[in-house]
């Protein structure tokens, strides 16, 4: 993976990526670009995702593996603006639950007793999806806040 950075403004992305941020995974099809917003894990230079049965994207994907992964830590108090964009490929995997459960731990905690009754039970019906990176673009476009409106 190729890393690209702004000389003067960057960040760690090993710890942006332990962060429990929303995704936007890019695919496209016929009609253009689609957007989803997606919750990741980062293990093995890759990110995954899970697709349930509901979602579009697993199937754009096997169509055409191309697509791209934003990902922005935003906090306006404090002025933080970290953007990571992703370009590279995806592959639909099998369900893992192991990863699966190391994905969803990061948004829900570690105790799956309490979570949501629709991410305690998943299963085979459900994939995850692979996203290889090529290239990553790390921006730090942060800013000293205002103390008002």
């Amino acid at each position: 993976m190729q890393i690209i950075r702004d000389t003067k403004r960057s960040f760690d992305l090993a710890e942006f990526l332990t962060r429990p941020l929303f995704a936007h995974l890019a695919t496209v099809c016929e009609q253009g670009p689609r957007d989803s917003p997606v919750w990741f894990h980062w293990e093995e230079g890759a990110l995954w995702m899970i697709g349930t049965p509901q979602d579009s994207f697993p199937k754009r994907i096997k169509a055409d593996p191309r697509c791209a992964v934003g990902i922005v830590d935003f906090d306006p108090k404090q002025g933080r603006v970290l953007h990571a964009g992703f370009r590279g490929w995806a592959t639909v995997e099998p369900f893992d639950p192991d990863i699966a459960t190391r994905l969803l731990s990061r948004y829900l905690g570690p105790r799956q007793q309490k979570w949501d009754p629709r991410f305690r039970d998943l299963d085979q019906r459900n994939q995850l999806i692979r996203f290889h990176p090529k290239t990553v673009v790390l921006r730090d476009q942060s800013y000293t806040p205002t103390s008002g409106p």
